[in-house]
This record gives C-alpha cells, structure tokens and sequence, in this order.
C-alpha cells in the first residue's frame, strides 16, 4: 500500500533540492517527521514470540499533527471530551469561507490571516446572535479551521458547530432560535463577516495588496442544522489531528505521478486524480500550518473560562420541557481515522502467539538488524 511516507522519501529530496531555500521551516519539519515516522530512525522496541520465536520491530511514531500515522488516540480523547459539552438542544454548522481573492494573501502572512478569519467569524457570529431580533444572547461556539478541498486545493474556511440557542444576558433564560432550520440570517452574518475582515486587515497594514472588488462582492458563509453535534464532531475529530489526506485515499506511485481517490460531492462516488509527485507534495504542504498555531477554538460560553455555565444552562433546559429539546440523538458515524481498540497483549504477526518486551532499539539512520 502506498503512503504519504513513501512519497516523501522516493520525491522529497528532489523537492527540497528545488524549493528548500523558499520552505518554511514547519514544511521542512512535517517532511522529515513523516518520513522518519515508524521508522528506525526514531527508535523503538524488539519483541519476540513465545510460540515460534519470531522476532518483531515496533518503531515509534512521528507524533507530527501532519502525519496522516499519529495521533488518532487524541483525536479519539478530544472527541470523548467534546461528547461531554454537548447540551440537549439541536446544533448547527455554520461555515465562513475567505473570498479567492484573498487567499494570496493569507498563504503570504498564514498566521495572521488565519487568525483574523477566527477572529473576525467568530465576533460576526456572537454579534448577530445577541440582537433580540434573532436570539439576544450569549451563544457558544468550537470553531476548527481547514484550509483544503477534496482535491488538496487551497480554500481556508472556519467551520463552527453551535448550540441551538443563546444565554440570556442576565443569565436566568435559554433563548431558542425562531426557527428550527437556522440560526441566525447568513446574508447579515456575511456583510458583518466582510466589514469585520476589511477593518481588521487595514488594522494589519494589509489591504493594499488585495484586490477592491472583493469587499463588494457576497462572501460566503453557510449555516445548517447539525442534529445533535455528535456527527460533526465525529467529523471534527480526525482533521484536528492530521490534514487534508489519509494513506488509504493514495492509489498508486508510479512514474513520478500520484493517484488519489476522491469522493465527489455530487454523486458521492470515489474517482480517481493523478499529479505530478511534485506538484501532489506542494499541494500537501500548503497545508501544514504553522508552528503553534492553534486550529480549534472555543467562544463564548464554550470558552474555558465559561463552560461552569453549562451546568446551569442544563437546568434551565430540564426546567423547561420541550424548550430547545434536540431531536433523537443520531447514531455517530465513526470518524475517518478511528482508533481501533486498544490490544490487551500484542500478538505475533505470523503465528498469533503472544509477544514479550526484549529490548529498546535507540534512534538510527540504519535498518533492525
């Protein structure tokens, strides 16, 4: 089976010798990560089998969020821990898009763009939802950033699962929405969204490179109803983790060419995309974030600093029948990097016997022995 890993190794070298001067230091450290990941070079331990005294190399990993390989038990402990906030209202998505026309930009300064988009969306958000016209409290939202498509293109939107509902400013009511197939009106919330943005990055001393027609146009935010919030934190999970591609959607590595699966949106069928090995690693790169910055986000009463309000906000809601009652909560579907359960005891590969601790391999550039 292909993985990233491979692609990194047969074609990475070349990449670096062409661009390396211009790669920004995380790019350089994703490569090496996933490249090195479960591999001798980072060490790891011998075991051998009782049965057939087989021995078995168990290498350690990367633990790069990038790596398609790591961290599926986080993703699988931040999902138990976000379960646990649920509140028994019905949840939305509501999605902010960055025009096209601005994405140079953010591409150019990522970490400050990429903050604004948060900043910006989120104070849209909260804005909106405390008119009384619309629910005139205090909402909360888990925001989580991505900057990809199915294809690996560049396109950075924020998507925000929110609770059915607001705090009210003194704290002794839950408002419900008016409506039960929205939130709040997304053609408000997208020039609020847009006047924000272009406030923020004049503040930033960057609007001279982007093009003026983009603060004339609709930007593009989405809201729908999200049943219970199980699902689109299932979906959530594995993306906080790792980006844009798993080693089970790459096909083939041939001839300096990549295939990939890819599920169209339409008619939700797997087809298949092939680029050249350079042109699939810079499509994987622009990805890679950048040190420390942080793609999940919490606000208002999701805040760290407000989440003891959630006790009385379940009170309020028991109080209450039927006020802001979900619907039946849906099966969850399992995230696209579920963690398979955790082995009692490791087992031989080739005869199923149990396995036993021999000795720690120390990190090597050379193969076991």
């Amino acid at each position: 089976m292909v993985e990233l890993a491979d692609i990194f190794r047969r074609h990475g070298p070349e990449y670096r010798a062409r661009f390396g001067d211009r790669m920004p230091p995380s790019h350089l450290a994703a490569m090496r990560a996933i490249e090195q990941c479960r591999t001798e070079a980072l060490g790891g331990h011998v075991y051998q089998c009782t049965d057939c005294g087989d021995l078995e190399y168990s290498y350690h990993s990367c633990k790069n969020r990038h790596c398609p390989k790591c961290q599926n038990g986080a993703a699988t402990r931040w999902l138990a821990q976000q379960r646990a906030l649920l509140l028994p209202v019905p949840y939305f998505l509501v999605t902010f898009t960055l025009p096209e026309e601005l994405r140079p930009v953010a591409r150019s300064h990522q970490t400050l763009m990429y903050n604004l988009l948060f900043q910006t969306s989120a104070a849209a958000l909260k804005a909106l939802a405390l008119d009384p016209k619309y629910l005139g409290g205090q909402i909360g939202m888990v925001g989580v950033l991505h900057t990809w498509t199915r294809e690996m293109a560049y396109h950075p939107h924020v998507h925000y699962l929110v609770p059915g509902g607001a705090l009210s400013p003194d704290g002794s009511q839950w408002l419900s929405p008016h409506a039960a197939q929205w939130l709040v009106p997304v053609h408000a919330l997208s020039k609020i969204f847009r006047g924000k943005f272009k406030a923020a990055l004049t503040t930033a001393g960057l609007l001279a490179p982007v093009p003026p027609q983009v603060w004339n146009k609709g930007w593009v935010t989405h809201c729908a109803p999200a049943g219970t919030g199980t699902e689109v934190l299932s979906y959530f999970a594995p993306y906080i983790y790792r980006i844009a591609l798993t080693n089970n959607r790459l096909a083939a590595l041939e001839d300096g060419h990549v295939t990939f699966r890819v599920k169209e949106r339409q008619s939700q069928q797997w087809q298949h995309r092939t680029l050249p090995a350079e042109e699939f690693i810079r499509r994987f790169l622009q990805h890679v974030l950048p040190k420390g910055f942080s793609k999940v986000r919490y606000y208002g009463i999701l805040s760290p600093h407000s989440r003891p309000s959630l006790g009385r906000i379940r009170r309020l809601l028991a109080a209450s029948p039927g006020q802001g009652a979900a619907p039946e909560r849906e099966k969850t579907q399992t995230p696209h990097a579920a963690c398979p359960a955790q082995e009692q005891e490791r087992r031989c590969k080739k005869c199923g016997g149990q396995l036993v601790f021999l000795w720690p391999l120390t990190a090597t550039m050379r193969g076991p022995p």
